[in-house]
């Protein structure tokens, strides 16, 4: 590709020196699992979000599977989570027992609708969900403060799945800082990312912050005494000295990101057959990901269009959580949750990253303009 999705040897290249000088620190120390760089950085990470307690954890899958056992969630419980996300969000409900009750999305922001979860909330028999799953999709926040409102009306738990959005804002309330916990994920490809798998969560509740240490140690607790049958779920040293040398990069990073956001806006706004990505007021956007719609049923043709033009480009995701094969004995139903299907004919990510080039953003540019033009990707009528 002449024009990655993404390209994360650009960032090493910046800052070779000092992260093999913070992975050499390590090295020389002998420790290598939940050491002082892990505990220094579930501080920096705590501060940065505005709460008391980070807890550095293996993945940011495990950060979500921690967060629901920390809160008791087992079988006879039901979540309520997105139908329009990565598949670790329902994935980690599953595996402890309990039912994911799929939302649909709104339009605009991909985030799941604050309107269908008080509606499942004010409709579902049975025994109401205990907790209410947002992801923070693409790096923008959900509506947390509508969220919030109605989980504190049914009685229900707010858990932040902010993979996506580490520095992202809502009314001034940082990622992670308004759920009960906040879970981050620091895959190599997130805005601040580790050189293999890592995770954290976030709360200001002690006794749950206490928990979580304790079920990620084996549920043991001093060693070799175990209160409950936890998980091996542990941040190692290397990953948290890497991740505190990127840390101090992160808003100038998140920076990068708006701006060649706006570039995009500007360039690609009117563009017929192409929807950009909304803002919203309030909300501070770090832009994981720049996803665009694209109208009228073309979003394959333009894909490999740009394909065929040397840029990269990503669908995520291209089947709904509802439909997914596994979770065909709830009974969900094509057309059931319409906002997250079509997100899921007509979404398609830009190369977005820091060291992007202003001459290689042309050239996305250029091909999008070209790929919806050979691909004749117009609007049809009812694609408003």
């Amino acid at each position: 590709m002449r024009v990655p999705v993404l390209d994360l040897l650009r960032q090493y290249a910046t800052l070779q020196d000092d992260i093999d000088a913070a992975m050499r620190r390590v090295l020389a120390t002998g420790r290598f699992i939940l050491g002082t760089e892990v505990e220094a950085l579930e501080q920096e990470i705590a501060e940065r979000c505005g709460v008391a307690h980070g807890i550095g954890v293996a993945s940011g899958t495990d950060a979500l599977l921690l967060s629901l056992r920390a809160l008791d969630i087992g079988p006879d419980d039901r979540v309520i989570v997105p139908a329009f996300t990565f598949f670790a969000t329902a994935g980690v409900v599953h595996r402890l027992g309990a039912t994911p009750v799929f939302a649909d999305i709104d339009r605009g922001s991909f985030n799941v609708d604050p309107e269908h979860v008080d509606h499942l909330l004010e409709t579902l028999p049975g025994r109401p969900p205990r907790v209410i799953l947002p992801v923070h999709l693409f790096g923008q926040m959900a509506d947390l403060p509508s969220l919030a409102s109605i989980a504190e009306r049914h009685g229900a738990l707010l858990v932040e799945d902010a993979a996506q959005a580490l520095g992202a804002a809502c009314r001034g309330s940082p990622a992670g800082s308004v759920g009960k916990l906040g879970c981050f994920s620091f895959y190599p490809t997130k805005n601040l990312g580790a050189y293999g798998d890592g995770g954290m969560l976030v709360t200001d509740d002690a006794d749950v912050a206490d928990r979580v240490r304790q079920l990620r140690m084996h549920g043991a607790r001093p060693k070799y005494v175990h209160h409950e049958v936890g998980m091996n779920s542990r941040l190692d040293e290397l990953q948290a000295a890497i991740l505190r040398v990127k840390l101090g990069h992160l808003d100038a990073w998140i920076a990068a990101r708006q701006q060649r956001a706006a570039t995009y806006d500007a360039r690609l706004s009117g563009l017929h057959g192409i929807a950009c990505p909304p803002r919203r007021e309030g909300f501070a956007h770090v832009f994981h990901q720049y996803t665009v719609r694209v109208l009228g049923g073309h979003r394959d043709r333009v894909r490999d269009g740009l394909a065929t033009r040397g840029i990269g480009s990503m669908v995520y995701y291209p089947l709904p959580l509802h439909l997914q094969p596994c979770f065909a004995h709830l009974g969900y139903r094509q057309g059931q949750l319409p906002e997250s299907e079509r997100a899921c004919r007509e979404v398609l990510s830009l190369p977005l990253f820091p060291e992007l080039r202003e001459d290689e953003q042309a050239q996305v540019v250029d091909a999008v303009r070209g790929a919806v033009s050979a691909g004749d990707a117009g609007r049809s009528p009812g694609d408003a």
